[in-house]
């Protein structure tokens, strides 16, 4: 697992985000939202927040409920892991 510091501000990431960077886009949510009880978050939440990250650069198009649950899990993991 990742140190959440590295990547705790998206400026200091080489890449922009993307669908594939799940563990990244987590960060960067809990990061935006960071008083939200997940069990109340949708996964048509997670989408609309993603697309609206800075620095987020992909498609949305290209998503699915399986990129989106992946990046609501990392979040989870990462939030219950404080």
């Amino acid at each position: 697992m990742f140190d959440i510091t590295v990547y705790s501000h998206l400026e200091d990431c080489e890449v922009g985000l993307n669908w594939e960077s799940a563990y990244a886009v987590a960060l960067e949510l809990r990061r935006a939202h960071p008083r939200i009880d997940l069990q109340d978050v949708t996964l048509g939440q997670v989408f609309e927040w993603t697309v609206r990250l800075p620095g987020f650069s992909d498609d949305p198009e290209l998503c699915n409920d399986e990129i989106l649950a992946s990046i609501y899990q990392e979040w989870y993991e990462v939030t219950t892991n404080d």
